[in-house]
């Protein structure tokens, strides 16, 4: 006969944990399928009636990535506690779904009608009185306290690493790496707004950092029968720790263009440009975003128009990152004028050019065609430099149409694979960034004395970090769960949760370690003020947050519910 977990053991407390995840999920669920049945025209969800329920639907995207980020912390916990740990993770996931459930009530409780749930939902489905009563102990200041406490006590520790020896190899590599060479260049790169420099590029090169996403049949480190997202994840969240722009988001562009060469290039595309990308013989920007167009890719208008030999590029592209640096540009143009063909109007084209230095350039062709950009000036977000670029009867040969003839037309499909993992990456960027703003945040509270006594010895301040590293540690590790997930070929509406969630919680943390500095936190000599405005990026590029809440996930959630 096997022994009942006592009351508030971390198996008891896990346990109590999925039954508060199971009855929030069905209140989500009830909601959704409500919310589908009232926009129905026909069998269809009319995208019109939807357009009615932004805002229910923006908060139910949130409470759906929440869910899913306390499912898999609880799956963590479980996991590290078969490995001879345990606690400490318990203790993060259970504290972070009671805030889940909290956050979850206070958004229904002034607007029950308008999630369309019945005026007793809070009491009946959501007011089970032992959940409430855990609910309330696990959001105590003496549970979370307790929790800041020990935290402080291990030096920041957050738990057991759950990752591979491979991947954890690849963690501490880039780890290392981030801290010893990326970080001491940082602040100058950011408060110059320079160019990053080769002390940074060069060792990754040999390191095969930019090969990530190519084959090993073309030079690169991912096996040839599978996809490395996690690979993936563990580099970028490595190399953020140092600096998003200098390092973090480097393989950013070489991703989405390897991606979208083995979704849609030729054989002999595939052999002429991998293998470059792969050793960092050549960097690539990607040219999708106009002054008019962002998350509308089906909108974009610069037009592609045939020429002898190959098309003809006039019009701007915007917020085209390292397009200065870069050899080459992914381009996705408009070769078919006819605005009714919308998506299916779009073709990929690689665009060489000479690499620049600085924020401006201009290239003339032999022929007359041309090209001029200027970085645009951002608050955080230095070092690769994202510009706008205006092309004059640009010329591109036919050999750099992704797909050749077949691939005409088919950008838009092609492209889509190739920013298939920008979202988790990203979320992987996040997590970097959190990282080291609260290493910061908590060597400060315990070396700075305020009153007589370290800033970290105040309750506050103990909740602050506790709230900090629960929050960071959910997120690593929400992400890290969808990593997985995409390695075996799912998880796409997770990846675009967790971007969702993991970016928005980053601008919380990277304040929260600025507001421990005080005025240090304000100056630009302390790196906790390029943490936080360097964070503030993450919730727009990539899917703005509230784009992918509407269009993507709630959408989702909407059309299936009930089925």
């Amino acid at each position: 006969m096997t022994a009942s977990p006592s009351a508030n053991s971390p198996a008891a407390n896990t346990a109590t944990a999925k039954q508060a995840i199971a009855a929030a999920r069905a209140v989500v669920n009830q909601s959704l399928t409500n919310i589908r049945l009232s926009c129905l025209d026909g069998k269809s969800v009319s995208p019109a009636k939807l357009e009615q329920q932004q805002w229910v639907s923006f908060d139910l995207a949130r409470s759906a990535a929440e869910l899913a980020a306390a499912e898999h912390t609880l799956e963590y916990a479980a996991q590290a506690n078969t490995s001879g740990s345990g606690e400490l993770e318990a203790s993060i996931a259970c504290a972070y779904t009671a805030e889940m459930f909290n956050n979850l009530r206070a958004r229904l409780a002034p607007r029950l009608r308008d999630f369309q749930l019945p005026g007793d939902v809070l009491e009946t489905s959501l007011g089970d009185t032992a959940i409430l009563q855990w609910v309330a102990e696990q959001s105590s200041v003496e549970n979370i306290v307790a929790l800041g406490d020990s935290i402080r006590a291990s030096d920041g520790h957050l738990g057991a690493s759950v990752l591979d020896q491979e991947h954890q190899f690849m963690a501490e590599t880039f780890g290392r790496f981030a801290i010893d060479v990326v970080d001491p260049l940082a602040e100058h790169i950011h408060r110059n707004d320079a160019d990053i420099p080769d002390d940074i590029l060069d060792p990754l090169k040999e390191m095969g950092v930019f090969g990530l996403s190519v084959p090993e049949q073309y030079g690169g480190l991912q096996p040839d029968d599978r996809e490395d997202n996690m690979g993936m994840i563990v580099v970028t969240e490595s190399l953020s720790r140092g600096s998003l722009g200098a390092a973090g988001s480097l393989i950013t562009r070489p991703e989405i263009l390897a991606k979208t060469l083995l979704a849609g290039g030729t054989d002999q595309q595939k052999q002429q440009w991998l293998p470059k990308l792969a050793t960092g013989e050549i960097f690539n920007a990607i040219a999708v975003t106009e002054p008019d167009y962002g998350s509308d890719v089906a909108g974009i208008k610069l037009p592609a128009t045939k020429v002898d030999g190959g098309w003809s590029l006039t019009g701007a592209k915007t917020w085209c990152t390292f397009c200065g640096k870069a050899n080459v540009m992914l381009v996705l143009a408009r070769t078919d004028p006819d605005p009714a063909a919308k998506h299916r109007g779009l073709t990929v084209l690689l665009v060489e050019k000479p690499s620049y230095p600085g924020h401006e350039f201009e290239h003339r062709q032999d022929g007359g065609g041309y090209m001029r950009a200027k970085a645009i000036p951002t608050i955080g977000y230095r070092g690769m430099h994202s510009f706008e670029v205006y092309f004059e009867n640009y010329f591109v040969p036919d050999a750099n149409v992704v797909g050749g003839e077949a691939g005409i037309g088919k950008g838009f499909y092609h492209v889509m694979k190739g920013f298939s993992g920008g979202r988790i990456q990203t979320a992987a960027r996040a997590v970097g960034l959190m990282q080291s703003a609260f290493e910061k945040a908590l060597t400060y509270a315990n070396d700075r004395k305020v009153f007589g006594s370290a800033i970290g010895d105040y309750q506050l301040t103990r909740v602050k970090l506790a709230r900090m590293g629960m929050l960071l540690q959910v997120s690593r590790q929400f992400t890290y769960a969808v990593g997985r997930l995409l390695d075996k070929g799912e998880g796409q509406m997770e990846a675009s949760l967790v971007k969702f969630l993991t970016c928005n919680i980053a601008e919380w943390v990277t304040r929260e370690a600025l507001q421990i500095h005080g005025g240090m936190g304000y100056a630009e000599e302390t790196a906790v003020s390029r943490y936080f405005v360097d964070a503030r990026v993450l919730s727009i590029f990539e899917g703005a947050e509230e784009t992918l809440a509407l269009k993507v996930i709630a959408r989702n959630l909407i059309e299936n519910a009930g089925s």
